[in-house]
C-alpha cells in the first residue's frame, strides 16, 4: 500500500468533520433522547424506536450515497453539502415543542398532541440522519481511506476519540446551553457550526487524485458488498464486521439510556452527572490518543481481544458500582461511577479505533464506497435495532417505574442490568477474533 504523507491541510479536514460530525451525532444519541424524554414524554419506549428508526435510515442512506460517492469520483461536494443541510435540519428542531403543535394543527387533546410531537421529532431525526449519513458516513468515512494510507492507524486513534471529545463538549459545555437557553438554544448553535463547517469545507478538502468517476451498473455495485464471492475473498474483512455488530449490540444496550439512567436511576442532577462524564471522557481521550500512536507495527487482533476484555470488565463493574453502591453519600458514588465508567469507556473507544482502523486496512480501495453501506449494516443497522430493543426489555423486566408528575403517566427508569447485559453479549466478540487469529485469514 503506498504511503500518504498526512499534511497539515488533511489533519485540518479530518479533525473539523471528525469532530463536528461527532458533535452532531453525540446531540442526536444523548440530548435528542433527553429532549423527547424530558419535554414532551417520559417514554423510553419512544426513544428506543427513535433510535432503531434511525439506523435504518442511516444504513440504507449509507449504502446509496457511498456507491454514488464513488460513481461521481467526488467526496468533496458530498461532505460539505452534506454538513451544510444537515446542520439546517437540526436547527429545525429548535422549533418543535408540544405548544407549537398544539398551535399549528389546532388540537388540545394532551395524549394526541404528544403523539403528534414524538412523530414529528422521529420524522426530523430520520431526514437529518439521511443527510449526516450520506455527509458523514458514506462519504468522509470514504475519504478518510481515500487519504490516509499507512498512517491510518494514527488517524483512527485520533478519529476515535472524536466519540469521547464530542460527548464531553455535548454533555459537559452543552448542557449549559441547555439550563440556559433550552433546548432550542441548542439546537440553534449546533445547526449552526455544522452548516458553518459545511461552508469550509468547500475551501478546503481536496479529493484524492486517485478518485476517479466510476462507469459500473448501480444496482451492480448495490449487490457488491452481499456477493458470496465478495465474502469469501475477503473473509477476514467480514469477520471484523461481525465483530463490530457484536460490539455495537452490545454497547446500544446501555448506550441510549446512559444520561437517562445517570438522571433517574442515579438521582445525579445535570451538573453532577456532566461532572462525572467530562472526567471520564478528559481521562478516556488522553489514553486512547496516546495508545494509538502504538497501534501501527503492533498485532492489532490481539490488542483487539485485550481491549474487548477491558471493556467487559468496564460494564460489569459500573453495574456493580450502581447496583450496590447506589445509598452511598453522592459525591462517593460519583467517584465510583467515574472510576468504572473511566474502564468502560476506554475499552468502548479503544476496541472502536482497532475495529476502524482494520476495516479500513482490509477494505480494497477501488471499492471503499461500496462496502461503506455493508459497514453501517454491521455498525448502525443491526446493533441500533437490536441493542435497545434489548434495552428496553430490561427496562421493562425490571419494572422500575415512577410516576411522571407532568401528565400522571407510569415511566420506565433505565436499570443497571442493561450494563451486565451489554457485558454478556460483548462475550460474543471473542468468535470472529478468534477465527481471526487462528485461521490466518487474509483479504485479496
Amino acid at each position: 500500500m503506498k504511503k500518504h504523507s498526512l499534511s497539515g491541510r488533511l489533519w485540518f479536514v479530518l479533525i473539523l468533520f471528525g469532530l463536528v460530525g461527532q458533535i452532531a451525532w453525540s446531540v442526536e444519541n444523548i440530548y435528542f433522547n433527553l429532549f423527547i424524554y424530558n419535554t414532551i414524554s417520559k417514554s423510553t419506549s419512544s426513544v428506543t424506536l427513535m433510535v432503531q428508526l434511525s439506523g435504518i435510515v442511516a444504513t440504507f442512506t449509507t449504502l446509496i450515497a457511498g456507491i454514488v460517492s464513488d460513481k461521481l469520483g467526488n467526496r468533496k461536494y458530498f461532505i460539505s453539502f452534506g454538513y451544510l443541510f444537515w446542520g439546517l435540519l437540526t436547527l429545525s428542531f429548535a422549533f418543535v415543542s408540544k405548544e407549537n403543535t398544539s398551535i399549528w394543527f389546532g388540537i388540545s387533546d394532551e395524549t394526541t398532541i404528544i403523539a403528534l410531537t414524538i412523530t414529528i421529532v422521529i420524522t426530523l431525526d430520520c431526514l437529518m440522519t439521511a443527510l449526516g449519513s450520506t455527509a458523514n458516513d458514506a462519504a468522509f468515512n470514504a475519504y478518510v481511506t481515500d487519504n490516509t494510507g499507512e498512517a491510518r492507524s494514527l488517524a483512527e486513534g485520533v478519529l476515535s476519540a472524536m466519540p469521547l471529545l464530542a460527548m464531553l463538549i455535548v454533555a459537559g459545555g452543552f448542557g449549559m446551553i441547555v439550563t440556559a437557553l433550552g433546548y432550542p438554544g441548542l439546537f440553534v448553535g449546533v445547526g449552526t457550526l455544522m452548516s458553518f463547517s459545511g461552508i469550509i469545507g468547500l475551501w478546503t478538502i481536496k479529493d484524492h487524485p486517485n478518485l476517479k468517476k466510476q462507469n459500473s451498473n448501480f444496482f451492480a455495485d448495490l449487490l457488491y458488498g452481499f456477493k458470496k464471492t465478495v465474502i469469501l475473498d475477503h473473509k477476514r474483512l467480514y469477520l471484523y464486521f461481525l465483530a463490530m455488530g457484536i460490539y455495537g449490540i452490545a454497547s446500544q444496550i446501555y448506550m441510549p439510556y446512559l444520561i437517562i439512567f445517570m438522571q433517574e436511576y442515579l438521582s445525579f442532577n445535570a451538573i453532577q452527572y456532566s461532572i462525572v462524564l467530562a472526567c471520564v471522557i478528559l481521562g478516556a481521550s488522553f489514553i486512547t490518543i496516546f495508545l494509538g500512536k502504538q497501534f501501527d507495527g503492533k498485532d492489532k487482533d490481539k490488542l483487539l481481544i485485550r481491549y474487548s476484555i477491558i471493556y467487559i470488565l468496564g460494564m460489569v463493574s459500573l453495574y456493580i458500582v450502581a447496583k450496590y453502591f447506589k445509598a452511598y453519600d453522592t459525591n462517593v458514588l460519583m467517584v465510583f461511577v467515574g472510576f468504572t465508567s473511566l474502564i468502560l469507556m476506554t475499552g468502548f473507544v479503544l476496541v472502536l479505533a482497532l475495529l476502524g482502523a482494520q476495516i479500513r486496512d482490509f477494505t480494497p480501495i477501488q471499492n471503499t464506497g461500496k462496502l461503506q453501506g455493508i459497514r453501517m449494516i454491521f455498525f448502525v443497522l443491526i446493533p441500533m435495532f437490536i441493542g435497545p430493543m434489548i434495552g428496553q426489555k430490561i427496562n421493562e423486566t425490571t419494572n422500575l417505574t415512577y410516576i411522571d408528575p407532568t401528565n400522571g403517566s407510569v415511566a420506565h427508569v433505565p436499570s443497571p442490568e442493561i450494563f451486565i447485559t451489554g457485558a454478556i453479549f460483548c462475550l460474543l466478540i471473542f468468535y470472529p477474533l478468534t477465527l481471526i487469529r487462528k485461521g490466518n485469514l487474509k483479504s485479496t
